[in-house]
């Protein structure tokens, strides 16, 4: 086989043996099948799928656009995705009655690294489950009371609506919509936006606005600035902003293996994509993910001395300025391979205003702070997965054995009416009723957990080229769910990663987990109703391999990127250097002491110093000599041996960074503050208690 090719293989059929089932359902409080319905209700499905081998030639950059439609009944085809195969039989595909049965279990692969070898038999059994309980809404006639309004929970946007939202959601309406011009506050801080921009990101919003201008045009709309005023050509000797050392590009030197496993933070991810794809074109680099020793790579950050950034360590002012750059990096980073993602449009629903399933996530959150103040997860949520683990986490079979339906069913009309007062009866819930109520939980958040907008998203991280481009693109959809979808995202795999963390005992490696949350993460309301079986078989592998990644990597996803933390200096101080400009135009309108001051670098500081504040206690500051090896976690050390009044641990401290080029940013403690110093010499170091 040649170098220029990669084998792997594509599905094309599911065959069960189990018996058709009834689709029945009931709204709110619903249950799956237990052990003693699954007898009499159909068989343990024994199906299998017809895997037909496929080589795949490598092609030039030019890399053709795969389209992510909005609307689940266009996911494309597998047999139309996928390059043309040679045909192994002229004879037509098997009848339901003559499919072969699957290969013995001696035969069949123990790897739990690679999705094309995973037995899918349990992600099929948790369809059905869902499908029988009315969770998903059923196939035809649309499963079990109330789906028909849920399944209006999204639309497809029309011509022009998707690249003004995405305009509209990155900060940059008024590059289409001349009427927001006379906002100069708007169009400064656009204006420092579009400057702190990499190569790939600048593209990215060219694109779009081209578009959108040729959409709005066809609609004898008003005169629209040019996209050639908007853009000007980059200078001959000028670099992009965030772009320092190694190659042309922006990307170090690193040998295969490196390149593997170590993640590099401080270079955008469109900028490394685009070297891949230059890489790709010239030297025809062989790359599967559907190689047999597709294994997970043990993927690591690229050491930096100016510490990690996690989310929740910026302001929320800063956080603003990330979300837009994160979501002009995604779309950019997708841009090179080709992936024209095409965001739901989310819709209104009418959805119930109390109660705890089938509730909004934040309004489910918003009663739950009035009880609990600073809730971030739902306490039901919380409960349940700490009742879970209080049963221990070796019981076999663990989220995969559904609970008993009538027993479910009624302790889900229970805690409706007894979780809050807390005469729940925790003691007599069984640990797989639990689990079960976990992932009805899920799935009847009115809409998906991983949101309307995204969830497409998420799904075409698998067209993604590389296994290190699937992550990243992860990492920024991470970052660009809503507060309380991250933080009940992240509450959910990490306790996914303890029970796995017992699959000596429970049988549920990660593979195993990853196949039976997909569908219940994946399926939301009227999913089933919009798709043809088909389509539903070719998502099954994509999205269980989306959860096992967000699973496995769970610590680097929620992190924000270097170089995206350097575009938010770059633009605090590119707008920092406006206000200053403007101000010293209306100098002659204003008293000279209106006028901000320009923060000079302290006399300590200069001398090798810094100057520590504390003010939440009684050793208010303190100076700190900078050396190379000094970092945060030792300058929190030095100040609770001086402070002996302090009862505060160590771990519920941090030293922030505030002022200078960023709002504010607690440190990590490996962070070293001469690096960190150097980067922003007028901030202040203040000590007080994590507010994450």
């Amino acid at each position: 086989m040649s170098r220029q090719q990669s084998q792997g293989v594509v599905l094309t059929g599911y065959h069960s043996n189990a018996e058709p089932l009834p689709l029945t359902g009931v709204h709110g409080c619903s249950s799956a099948p237990g052990p003693e319905q699954d007898s009499a209700a159909y068989s343990r499905k024994t199906g299998h799928y017809t895997l037909q081998n496929h080589h795949t030639q490598h092609g030039d950059r030019g890399v053709p656009s795969v389209t992510t439609s909005a609307d689940p009944s266009s996911i494309p085809n597998p047999s139309s995705a996928a390059p043309q195969r040679p045909q192994q039989s002229s004879s037509p595909s098997p009848s339901p009655k003559s499919r072969p049965r699957p290969p013995p279990t001696c035969l069949r692969s123990n790897s739990q690294d690679s999705l094309d070898e995973l037995e899918m038999d349990d992600y099929w059994k948790e369809v059905e489950n869902i499908t029988h309980s009315g969770g998903a809404g059923g196939r035809g006639d649309g499963g079990g009371e109330g789906d028909s309004q849920e399944e209006e929970q999204h639309k497809v946007p029309e011509e022009g609506e998707q690249e003004e939202a995405w305009l509209t959601e990155a900060g940059l309406a008024q590059l289409i919509d001349n009427s927001l011009a006379a906002d100069q506050d708007q169009e400064e801080d656009s204006a420092a936006f579009l400057s702190t921009l990499t190569r790939a990101q600048a593209a990215a919003v060219e694109r779009r606005v081209t578009s959108l201008q040729q959409t709005l045009r066809r609609r004898n709309r008003h005169q629209l600035p040019d996209v050639r005023d908007i853009f000007r050509p980059r200078e001959k000797d000028e670099e992009p902003h965030n772009l320092k050392g190694g190659s042309e590009n922006g990307q170090k030197d690193v040998s295969p293996a490196e390149i593997e496993t170590e993640l590099d933070v401080a270079v955008a991810f469109s900028e490394q994509a685009l070297t891949y794809w230059d890489n790709h074109q010239r030297l025809k680099v062989k790359n599967s993910l559907n190689s047999p020793d597709d294994k997970l790579p043990n993927f690591r950050l690229l050491r930096d001395k100016t510490g990690q950034t996690r989310i929740g360590d910026l302001s929320p002012l800063d956080m603003k300025k990330v979300r837009r750059l994160v979501l002009v990096e995604m779309t950019a980073l997708f841009d090179t391979a080709g992936v024209d993602v095409k965001a739901h449009k989310a819709v209104k629903v009418k959805a119930r205003e109390s109660g705890l399933f089938g509730v909004p996530l934040n309004t489910l959150l918003d009663q739950d702070q009035r009880r609990a103040p600073g809730t971030k997860v739902p306490l039901l949520l919380q409960k349940l997965i700490s009742h879970i683990e209080e049963e221990g986490l070796d019981t076999e079979g663990l989220l995969r054995i559904p609970g008993v339906a009538t027993r479910v069913k009624l302790l889900c009309q229970e805690l409706e009416a007894s979780f809050y007062d807390g005469t729940f009866p925790w003691q007599q819930m069984k640990q797989h009723d639990a689990a079960s109520l976990l992932k009805l939980f899920i799935r009847e958040l009115p809409h998906p957990l991983l949101t309307v907008e995204y969830l497409n998203a998420f799904i075409a991280v698998n067209k993604l080229p590389t296994r290190k481009q699937q992550l990243q693109a992860l990492n920024l959809l991470v970052l660009l769910l809503p507060e309380s979808n991250r933080d009940t995202l992240k509450a959910l795999v990490e306790f996914f990663q303890r029970v796995i963390n017992h699959q000596a005992k429970n049988k549920m490696t990660l593979n195993n987990v990853s196949v039976v949350i997909a569908p219940n993460i994946f399926m939301f309301k009227g999913f089933r109703s919009k798709v043809t079986e088909q389509q539903e078989f070719s998502m099954a592998t994509s999205t269980a391999n989306i959860v096992r990644l967000l699973i496995r990597y769970q610590n680097l996803l929620w992190t924000i990127p270097k170089f995206i933390v350097n575009q938010v200096r770059q633009q605090n101080m590119e707008s920092r250097k406006q206000y200053k400009d403007g101000a010293m135009r209306k100098l002659l309108k204003r008293i000279a002491i209106d006028r901000p001051h320009e923060k000079t670098i302290p006399e300590e500081s200069s001398q090798g110093f810094i100057r520590v504040q504390a003010p939440q206690f009684s050793k208010v500051s303190m100076a700190v000599q900078l050396t190379e090896e000094l970092q945060a976690s030792d300058v929190l050390t030095r100040f609770l041996s001086q402070d002996s009044s302090v009862t505060v641990k160590k771990e519920d401290l941090c030293l922030y960074e505030i002022g200078g080029n960023i709002k504010e940013r607690c440190l990590d403690g490996e962070t070293y503050m001469k690096d960190l110093f150097q980067l922003n010499p007028t901030a202040e170091w203040v000590i007080k208690a994590a507010q994450r």
